[in-house]
């Protein structure tokens, strides 16, 4: 059986362009994000999936330099991004990681990959219930499973978003959800605002020499003494950006072209 982490990452972002080339403590976001997930234990390979466009040749560029596989496939149709980069990589066993989020920490990314393994599930995470902080967002996907919606998906936010679709149809899929011991969710670690950069550059700046994989324990910790830090960003919404592709939602081709 193979486990492979496949990571999100483009340029095109609208809200904060090229988040994944800023640089924290002398490396770029997208570098933080590999490094991170190296580290998790249960996973076989690191692959990031980008576009086709030409700015991402960046992407590329720091993946050949990190010696890890690469994807490039359709900006629009996450779906079919993940599903050709999974066919392509010989997965058993899908772990989604978005390039946005540079504090992920290897032991959640571990802890979910082996409740996925333990309950034989189709697809695990640990946001169908937030419990854990946005920026924490892990979840594994079988094959199989993930063929499944690739096929059969036809709504905007089941192909932009890679596993609405799953989770739209729990009759046909075992989804389990992993949560954390006391609810965390109102706290922001991801990276989607020039706010949430300067919270977690703050971050970076405390933790990063002492330990360069620190986790979220740390985090936590760090910021029980800080608490002003967290009001930096804490008017942002979660997940915005599924909820706008939910506000705009229709029926797309399911071809790989919306």
């Amino acid at each position: 059986m193979k486990i492979v982490a496949i990571i999100q990452a483009r340029l095109g972002s609208t809200r904060l362009p090229n988040k994944v080339l800023k640089k924290i403590e002398g490396k770029t976001i997208l570098e933080h994000v590999i490094d991170r997930v190296k580290a998790a234990r249960r996973i076989d390979q690191v692959v990031v999936a980008t576009t086709v466009n030409k700015e991402d040749l960046a992407i590329v560029k720091i993946c050949e330099n990190a010696g890890i596989g690469v994807f490039c496939g359709s900006e629009e149709d996450v779906l079919d991004r993940y599903y050709q980069a999974a066919r392509l990589f010989g997965a058993d066993q899908v772990v989604r990681i978005t390039a946005d989020c540079p504090m992920i920490d290897p032991k959640v990314i571990d802890a979910v990959i082996e409740l996925h393994l333990k309950e034989n599930a189709d697809n695990t995470l640990n946001t169908l219930k937030e419990t854990y902080p946005d920026g924490e967002d892990v979840e594994v996907v079988k094959f199989g499973a993930l063929k499944k919606a690739w096929q059969e998906a036809k709504l905007l936010s089941e192909r932009e978003h890679v596993t609405p679709y799953i989770k739209n149809n729990p009759g046909m899929f075992k989804i389990i959800n992993l949560e954390y011991w006391e609810n965390l969710s109102e706290k922001r670690w991801t990276l989607d605002n020039a706010e949430d950069y300067e919270l977690i550059s703050r971050i970076y700046k405390a933790l990063y020499h002492n330990n360069a994989l620190f986790g979220m324990e740390e985090i936590l910790a760090f910021l029980k003494n800080c608490p002003e830090l967290e009001k930096i960003n804490q008017h942002i919404a979660r997940n915005e950006g599924y909820a706008k592709s939910l506000k705009e939602d229709r029926v797309v081709s399911n071809t790989g072209k919306i």
